[in-house]
């Protein structure tokens, strides 16, 4: 390339901001980018279909597996496997103490660790590979996508909301309709009359808080994490024949290992905080004041 395409390709090349806010900007329902602007009838569609994606792919997984299993000695797949399930039926049995409940309980927290745990993993793929794949087909370079499902608040607000009524649930079943509406009028402070809204307020806040930090705590993570690898991507797209630019893709390339090794942790520990999570909450719904 000339002299002159290099300099009109460095001009038509977008600023580290402008690519930044590129990736994190949703394809939804609109066709353009939202800025500023709650609207809940607009839907992030690159979150529900890779979503749906993990979705179905933990189903399958988990299916293959327990159609193969044998009682020999087991596949690494199936030991895998095992070691999870054994792990979610410890937790599970330590902090929701119904047998019954847990019938429900437990297959729901395995489901939850399976599917976080793999939505997470999405944030290992290049950040410009399904992107660029995406602008290829479509013919359009400036469409957006991203394909970290839980780096989307609203993401994992659905699913911390559908905790909530679940917990809604268990409070209903365990304590009945009469039972729960008087928990909710008469804890902490006592049944006092001129407690009863002190003590509704607080319940309400409880539940409240509890499920927007569920959410929270998992898109902030995923989110940095998204982010951190868009800076180290920013390092390797500054590469240039001399030493600042050599130093800067070695850098992104040191960098991007790192990290990468290091969000491995991460990815698993945030499935298993939100899983835990879910269980206490659970299990609290158990408990009577």
């Amino acid at each position: 390339m000339s002299t002159a395409g290099h300099e009109e390709a460095a001009a038509n090349a977008p600023t580290a901001g402008e690519y930044i806010v590129h990736h994190l900007t949703q394809w939804n329902s609109t066709g353009h980018a939202q800025k500023d602007v709650i609207d809940f009838s607009v839907i992030n569609i690159d979150t529900m279909i890779f979503s749906v994606l993990m979705g179905v792919l933990g189903l399958f997984v988990m299916w293959r597996i327990a159609k193969s299993v044998t009682s020999g000695v087991p596949g690494r797949m199936q030991a895998a496997v095992e070691i999870v399930l054994e792990m979610v039926n410890d937790q599970a049995k330590g902090i929701v103490h119904s047998a019954e409940s847990r019938k429900f309980v437990g297959p729901l927290a395995l489901t939850v660790f399976i599917w976080i745990f793999l939505m997470n993993s999405m944030d290992f793929l290049p950040v410009d590979l399904l992107p660029t794949i995406w602008q290829t087909i479509t013919g359009d370079h400036h469409a957006y996508l991203r394909v970290v499902p839980t780096a989307d608040l609203n993401g994992t607000l659905g699913m911390s909301t559908g905790v909530l009524l679940v917990c809604v649930y268990y409070n209903i079943k365990i304590k009945g309709m009469g039972g729960w509406v008087h928990e909710l009028f008469t804890a902490p402070f006592g049944s006092h009359p001129l407690l009863y809204p002190v003590n509704f307020a607080m319940q309400m806040i409880e539940f409240l808080a509890k499920t927007v930090s569920h959410g929270m705590r998992l898109f902030g993570n995923m989110y940095a994490g998204e982010l951190v690898f868009m800076l180290i991507a920013l390092m390797g797209a500054a590469w240039t024949a001399s030493a600042t630019g050599v130093s800067l893709f070695l850098g992104h390339i040191v960098a991007g290992s790192i990290w990468a090794i290091f969000h491995i942790l991460i990815v698993a520990l945030q499935a298993f905080i939100f899983m835990m999570l879910t269980l206490v909450y659970v299990g609290q719904a158990h408990e009577a004041h």
